[in-house]
């Protein structure tokens, strides 16, 4: 039973981080406020996780280590479906981001919140969190980066590894929950197509990154 309960004192803690990092941001998230809400108290979040920032690690890792598993597998899977060709390059975005999108409807994989505290942390990252995530994100792009090299022969290496940079800051902005499509509602776009609806978010995203990637390149004078 005393098990039990360590797991499910455990499990709280990083719900309740989780959220509460995604409203208030690292910084602005203090171990009182987790006590507060998790109703527990600091022994227990020491007891767990040592610290504040080894919370916030354990908080990314037990969704990203499903993540990374998950876009491994998958592409995997259009590898072996293409039989030594090159995968297509919109399966690879889709591979990649489409698996990181569709978590938002998996609550049990942290669903929007998790998503909104990807965006909002790659955005704008502490120290710590940046080496973090390149560390644990390492080997899935290696894997990407090579699936685009040989999906995009014809597009300098350069160019690809900016363009993927490029996408992963749109999708980072796109999920991080900002208002910044406030600015622009003078652009008179109708009132459907203004709320941060998840059905119509993804089509567009992807639509737009796929774009990105295939625009002509860029003439340097």
């Amino acid at each position: 039973m005393a098990e039990v309960r360590n797991i499910d004192t455990r499990e709280r803690i990083l719900d309740t981080a989780e959220r509460l990092f995604m409203a208030h941001g690292y910084d602005g998230t203090s171990m009182r406020q987790i006590t507060s809400e998790a109703n527990v108290n600091l022994a227990a979040v020491n007891y767990h996780f040592g610290s504040k920032e080894s919370l916030m690690q354990e908080v990314f890792r037990r969704r990203l280590d499903w993540l990374n598993d998950e876009r491994m597998r998958v592409l995997d899977h259009l590898e072996a479906e293409a039989a030594g060709q090159p995968v297509k390059p919109s399966l690879i975005v889709d591979a990649f981001f489409g698996t990181l999108l569709r978590m938002a409807d998996d609550k049990s994989r942290g669903g929007m919140t998790f998503l909104r505290l990807l965006g909002r942390t790659l955005t704008d990252p502490s120290e710590f969190i940046r080496a973090f995530l390149a560390h644990e994100y390492q080997h899935v792009m290696d894997r990407y980066k090579e699936a685009l090299f040989r999906a995009l022969p014809e597009v300098p290496k350069a160019e690809i590894v900016w363009r993927f940079h490029f996408m992963l800051g749109a999708t980072s902005y796109a999920i991080a929950g900002t208002d910044a499509l406030r600015l622009v509602t003078d652009w008179q776009i109708e009132a459907e197509d203004s709320v941060d609806r998840l059905d119509r978010l993804v089509p567009r995203l992807m639509s737009f990154l796929i774009g990105g990637l295939r625009a002509p390149l860029p003439q340097f004078s």
